[in-house]
């Protein structure tokens, strides 16, 4: 059996947690890491997994939150980095926040002394030489130019995005299904489509001279320097496009033409928001042409003025702002490897995924998987149920294709959300149904519940009233 040891390239948070798992299953990691030899825009130190935003990991409450879920599992499989972040956390209510320089540290320390783990303190300008037949790359979303080039040079050029150009995406339970319809414009059949693949919200004159008011007035966040600013026509922010006219939207992405109010035929629509499916399994809508750059209270507080939309819960909220990744569900198999080079493999944020936590869970899926192979076994997946495989799933495959939009990229990058979880029943108070926001806790209850007992079977760890016992 071949020890020979896997390369994983990027020392962010996917790439720690990778070379940890790797290392506890007993195979030797090379971990190539280009801090300090070569510098990045946003970090500032050459410790590894160096948080550069926000300190926080978000809500730990693991039985009605999907992050908090997460960090449980993560917590269930051993994590690097929700060990260094429990033991570095500093008072943030509800979330779990961290120090980030003894987090980084401590991170650094555990792996430098890890006696499988070697550090290489270079930059790896290309893709894996071949003699690297078990490889990670978890170069996130500022990968270096010369590794960026080599990727789009093997996996397609249109099969790289540098920017996320985000629409807000909907739970679908919260959209008011009263005032909004099922329609496609011209009820056209698209591929695969039924015309009606659109959820549609009517404005009148003044509710939609009201909301471009709104998007001009809206706090906005600023690019930073080394982004700069990448509007094309394609994906013009909503409030740029407002900016341009009080008539452009509904010539836009708000036009209603080709619609039709199944709750009142008779009044046609001034505009229309649209929202289409926006994964497989039906829980999640985005907002057609609505990529923004509306800070996330404004988004919230503006989009639930549209008719429809008063009580929506945001799976995730609008965006743009540089972020490299690759096109994962065209090009990645479920186990995260290369479709078309067995043995590489990607993980973090280069694989479409948002947010600190997400990025090192998929990066210690991936060090899972190679490990295994490494070890002659056929990796185990997560279940769809558990808080890994629905976002993994995400990554590899549960999206929608947009037939309708050719040559137009339909995968985005996403945080864990009960959207991406296989829906569950409510169970019932004493015979009574539940309603309103007892319904939502007690559904992300029975998620959450289902979840962390699946991953305790995929790990192969004793049930929680076994371990009691």
């Amino acid at each position: 059996m071949s020890k020979n040891p896997i390369h994983i390239i990027g020392g962010g948070l996917a790439g720690s947690e990778a070379a940890w798992q790797v290392a506890e299953a007993g195979v030797p990691v090379v971990l190539h890491e280009m801090r300090p030899v070569r510098g990045t825009d946003a970090h500032k130190t050459d410790g590894l997994a160096e948080l550069v935003c926000s300190n926080s990991f978000r809500s730990d409450d693991a039985q009605t939150n999907a992050v908090g879920l997460l960090h449980a599992e993560m917590r269930l499989a051993g994590s690097l980095i929700m060990s260094a972040g429990d033991a570095h956390q500093v008072p943030a209510g509800g979330a779990l926040a961290v120090d980030r320089d003894g987090f980084s540290q401590a991170v650094t320390r555990k792996l430098e002394a890890h006696p499988l783990i070697t550090i290489q303190r270079e930059e790896v300008p290309g893709l894996p030489p071949a003699d690297w037949d078990q490889a990670i790359v978890a170069t996130g979303p500022l990968t270096a130019p010369g590794l960026a080039q080599s990727i789009a040079e093997a996996t397609g050029a249109d099969a790289l995005a540098f920017f996320d150009a985000i629409a807000p995406i909907v739970h679908f339970d919260t959209i008011d299904m009263d005032i909004c319809w099922f329609q496609s414009r011209y009820d056209k059949v698209g591929p695969g489509g039924t015309g009606k693949d659109y959820i549609n919200c009517p404005m009148d004159r003044e509710q939609y001279l009201a909301f471009v008011q709104a998007l001009v007035e809206g706090q906005k966040t600023e690019f930073k320097q080394w982004e700069g600013t990448p509007y094309f026509d394609g994906c013009l922010p909503i409030e740029i496009m407002a900016e341009r006219g009080v008539e452009t939207l509904r010539h836009g992405p708000m036009k209603p033409m080709g619609l039709t109010n199944a709750h009142n035929p008779s009044v046609k629509a001034y505009a229309v928001v649209q929202l289409r499916q926006d994964n497989a399994l039906g829980t999640l809508y985005n907002m057609v042409g609505f990529q923004t750059k509306l800070k996330h209270a404004e988004q919230v507080r503006v989009f639930r003025t549209i008719p429809g939309l008063e009580n929506a819960d945001f799976a995730r909220l609008g965006g743009l702002h540089r972020n490299t990744y690759i096109n994962s569900p065209t090009l990645l198999d479920h186990s995260l490897q290369l479709k078309s080079r067995p043995g590489l493999r990607f993980a973090g944020q280069i694989t479409g995924c948002e947010g600190y936590v997400e990025s090192a869970a998929i990066g210690l899926l991936a060090g899972r998987f190679a490990a295994a192979e490494r070890l002659g076994h056929t990796p185990a997946l997560p279940p769809l149920t558990t808080a890994f495989g629905a976002l993994l799933n995400h990554i590899t495959g549960g999206h929608i294709v947009s037939d309708d939009e050719p040559g137009k990229r339909s995968f985005q990058p996403m945080n864990v959300n009960f959207g991406l979880f296989p829906p569950v029943e409510a169970p019932k108070s004493e015979g009574k149904r539940l309603r309103g926001k007892d319904k939502t806790i007690a559904k992300r209850r029975a998620v959450t519940s289902r979840a962390l007992a699946d991953c305790r079977d995929w790990l192969g760890l004793p049930s929680r009233a076994e371990a009691a016992e």
